[in-house]
Formats: structure tokens, sequence, C-alpha cells
């Protein structure tokens, strides 16, 4: 008999196949480690640090080009982890104490991982991050080998207590069907790295997962956030059903032919390849703050243009959105000297920092911005981040004609794109018809519009059950926002997570958005959801799901037209 389990989907796929454990935590005691002289122990901490640090290194370079940059840099974090201070001393502290390697390792390790289990949201995930290099240490001091979780049987569900991200960072979504873990949230590393790669994963399951045997058929069924035991033979073809999809490298059209531009969110050029397989129209998101971190100063004028243009190449028939630097609350740049805030989701960050603390890198971007658009191919469209006020954009206009300004007195040929907004606040919400009047396009970004329309950290899993864009108030701010720019022929897109959950498309398209721009695995799924709906059923559902009060109507609503 069939038995499910709830838990958090973090995609909004499914797979079926049958469970591996995978239990990395099956090794002895470090405090049952006999010591050899204090001098040995040392160095036998210091050449496994080496170690850690060359795979880190590896796998930070591999993740970039299979994953991402974003999510490559948690891998920057380990690094400084594997050599803070506070954890070294406390190694070598326990080492001249009379302890071996190993236990002063756990124990060092085990008071972070205490302190940050105490704390709540992005800081709570770091006992994850600390857990992830004190396993790696302990591995290399005992000669352990790591399963390879890389070749594991196709059709494998893996299970697991939980997923490190140098864990999660090895699948091989064409290998694994889906994944499931006892603990973890919407914003854990497994749970981001699951969405880069397409790979079905519900996380959070609890203790229950734990009774699953090895080898039992396993369907992860994220869209409805559980996990199914010996699924049923309905239950069976409902999670397998659409998993292979077409990839269409053609614009798509509605049944009742609108056409609909489905579009890849990336970080760095090295993405742009995956997008083009996937069959992205373009680009809808390219977050040009990764090319100012790992690095001791910014990147100048020639080298944004180049990676501007490399991007424009990749779609010379399509649109390239750029969203200028957005650094500032989760995106922090060491050599800004940014201050340390007590809440940086509602600091100093995304347009407003660029047009005080860094308009001399602002202005250098769009110098570069202005000369691709000019001299690269396709269509250039650049929108700025965290508007909330009509004086901020006005501010960014003005940035724009002063960097046309000083091209031209360079006697360097340039191009004014469209210009666009990030709707992500309820300030622009509210003023959206303002904002619309003066720009070419809107693009909402539904990640902060929850967050900040719901007043719930994105990184807080205490709260993540506000964190939705389904909630009637973030919908409402939608449909808000389409018709402000549609009443000032002003197209509109969507570029956060909702955008990429086919459950969601018919919605989308009911409400008005001309453009949908997401992770690049999804596309293709997207794309097939566009293609079969009428946009007149659209239209209604999206009123029906306006007027709703309550979030579990509105999904009661999807799961109806599912």
């Amino acid at each position: 008999m069939s038995k499910t389990l709830p838990g958090v989907g973090v995609t909004p796929l499914s797979g079926l196949g049958q469970a591996r454990w995978y239990r990395p935590d099956e090794r002895p005691d470090p405090e049952s480690i006999e010591a050899g002289e204090p001098d040995a122990e040392l160095k036998r901490f210091a050449d496994a640090q080496e170690q850690a640090r060359e795979e880190l290194e590896t796998e930070r370079e591999q993740t970039a080009e299979r994953v991402g940059e974003e999510e490559a840099a948690v891998f920057d974090a380990h690094l400084q982890f594997l050599d803070d201070p506070q954890i070294t001393d406390g190694v070598e502290a326990a080492i001249d104490d009379g302890a071996a390697a190993e236990a002063g390792v756990a124990r060092a390790f085990g008071s972070a991982i205490e302190q940050f289990e105490g704390m709540e949201g992005m800081m709570a995930e770091r006992a994850d991050d600390m857990r992830d290099i004190r396993d790696r240490l302990l591995r290399i001091l005992s000669g352990g080998e790591r399963m390879d979780l890389a070749t594991l049987p196709e059709g494998t569900v893996l299970l697991a207590e939980r997923l490190t991200p140098s864990d999660t960072a090895q699948l091989d979504p064409d290998r694994v069907a889906g994944f499931a873990t006892a603990t973890g949230g919407r914003t854990s590393h497994a749970a981001i790295f699951a969405r880069s790669l397409g790979i079905p994963a519900v996380v959070g399951v609890g203790e229950d997962l734990l009774e699953i045997d090895e080898g039992a058929d396993v369907a992860v069924d994220a869209t409805n956030d559980d996990v199914i035991v010996d699924p049923d033979e309905e239950t069976r073809k409902r999670v397998t059903a659409g998993r292979d999809v077409e990839i269409r490298t053609e614009p798509v059209e509605t049944a009742d032919g609108v056409e609909i531009e489905v579009a890849a969110n990336l970080g760095t050029t090295a993405e742009l390849d995956g997008a083009v397989e996937q069959g992205a129209d373009g680009i809808g998101l390219y977050r040009t703050e990764f090319l100012f971190l790992d690095r001791e100063q910014p990147p100048d004028e020639d080298e944004q243009f180049e990676s501007y243009a490399e991007a424009l190449e990749a779609f010379p028939e399509g649109r390239v959105v750029v969203r200028t630097l957005d650094v500032g609350g989760d995106k922090p740049i060491p050599y800004l000297d940014a201050e340390d805030e007590e809440n940086p989701f509602l600091g100093h960050r995304g347009i407003r920092r660029s047009l005080e603390d860094d308009s001399n890198l602002f202005e250098t971007q769009l110098r570069a911005l202005l000369r691709a658009a000019a001299e690269g191919d396709g269509r250039l469209s650049v929108m700025f981040p965290l508007v909330s006020t009509v004086d901020e954009l006005d501010g960014a206009l003005d940035a724009v004609d002063a960097a046309a300004e000083s091209l031209s007195a360079d006697d360097i040929e340039y191009e004014r794109p469209e210009l666009g907004v990030m709707i992500e606040t309820p300030g622009a919400v509210l003023m959206a018809d303002e904002l619309a009047e003066r720009v070419d396009f809107f693009s909402i970004g539904t990640n902060d519009l929850a967050q900040y329309v719901m007043a719930a950290s994105r990184e807080n899993d205490a709260v993540a059950h506000l964190h939705d864009p389904l909630h009637p108030a973030v919908l409402r701010a939608i449909d808000r926002s389409v018709d402000a720019a549609h009443d000032n022929d002003t197209w509109i897109g969507m570029c956060g997570e909702m955008a990429g959950d086919p459950t969601a498309t018919e919605l989308l398209v009911g409400l008005g958005l001309d453009e949908l721009s997401m992770s690049a695995v999804t596309i293709p799924e997207v794309k097939a959801k566009v293609a079969e709906t009428d946009t007149q059923a659209a239209r209604e559902l999206a009123e029906r799901a306006v007027s709703a009060s309550t979030i579990s109507e509105i999904r009661e609503l999807l799961t109806d037209t599912s």
C-alpha cells in the first residue's frame, strides 16, 4: 500500500525511481581516535586543510560550469570558513590539549554549528556549510572515500537526512529521478541547486523519511510537496507525465496564436550555451553582479562591454535584458566597503547604491551597455533593480543620458537601448502608472515582490508559507502592474521563480504577461504549457484567481485546470 509523506517541494517537477540512501556520516567516532604527538596531529590537520582547499576550488570551478556562477559562490564561503581563525584556533587548541586532529575538528566545528543552528534564515543555513567542511576534513583525515553521487544508477531517487552543497552539486539530472531529505527548507543550498539543475526535490520531510527501505519505489512529487512510497499506478502515470518534453528552438505561441517570449535567467556568459540548448528565445535576466564578484577590483568598461556583446551574439534574433548592478542585501561585494546593515534587504541596495555610493561604477556600466547596444547583435534592454520611487527612476534615466553624452564627447559609437524597471517593491507597484510612462518595459521579480508584499523574508523558513507569489496580495500586485504597463504601451515580463513554474503558466498568460524568464532547465516545459494554453480560458482563470481571498482557493483553481 502506498504511503504519502508531506514535505516542502522546491522544484515544480516530479519523478519516479528506486530509493538509494546516502549516509555519509558512517565513520568512527572522532573522540575514539588515539592521538599522536601534537606536532604530528597539527601537520595532519594542515595537510587535510590543503587537500580540502584543492577539492573546494575544483568543485567551485565545476559547479560554475555545470550549474551557474550564482550557485558556485557557496564554495567561496566554504573556503573562507576553512581558514576562519575562530575555527582553526579551536582545532589547534584541542590538539595542543592532547586530542587527535579528528576530535579537534569535530569539537571546533561542532561549536560553530550549534551557534548557527540557534539563528534564523540564511544564518541558520550556515550550519549546513559548516557540516560540509567538517565532514570533508574528517573524511580526508580518516582516509575515507566519498560516495560518487555523479555516477548513481539511472532512475535513482536519492534519500538523505540532509544534502550539503558539495553533495548536491555532483548530481546528474539525467541519472537522478529526484531526491528527498529529512531536513532543509526552500532556501537551503540543496533546494537552490535542485532548481538550477532541474531535479525534482522535496525537503524537510522529517523523520518518517528515514523509514523508507533501500530499493523501494518512490515518487518525488515536488509540485504537490509530497514523497510517495510504493505509489499506485495512477500516481506513477501522473508523476512521470511530461518529463520528456520536446525542446522548441523557435518562439512559441498559445493555442490561439498569442506569442509569449520564453527567456532564460543567467549570471555569467558561461551559462549561454545551456540557455540556447534548452530553446530560450533570449535572456530575460542577466545578473551582472557576478561580473563584480570574486575579484579585488571591479571590471573595467571594456571587459563589461565584451561580456554584454557575447550575450547578444548568442541570441542574434532575440532580446537580452541586462539588470544593472544589484548589490547589497544578500550580494555584498568586499571591495565596495559597504557597511553591515541590521536588515540589508530593507537597506542600501540595488538602484539606491547605483545612484549614490556606486555612481562611478554605474556610469562605467552604462557606458559599456550603450556601446554593446550599438555594436552587438540582437536587441539589448537594460533594467534597473529595486526601484521604489519616480525620483529613483528619473535619476537612473539621467545617468543614462550622462553616459551617452560622455561617449559622444569621446567620439565613441553608442545606442540607447530599451530601458525598464524591475517591479519588486510595493512602492513600484503603487507607482506603476507613473513608472510605465517613463520606460519601455517592466520585469516582475516575484522573489523579492513576495518578500516585501508579505513582510516575510525569503531567507527565513519560519515564514516560508508566506513567501509565495500565489498569495492573493502578491497576485493582485502582479495584476495591477500588468494593467499599468499595458495601459501605457509598455511590455511586461516576469523573471522570478514563479515564471519557471509550469503549473502557473496558464495563470501568467491569463494575467497578460508578455514574457517569462526562468532557469534554463524549465524552459521546455513552460514552452509546452504555453503552446497548449487558450488565452480566453487563461484570462477567465486569472480573473477568478485575482478575485480569490486565500491562497488555498488559488491553488485549488490551478489544480482544477492542470
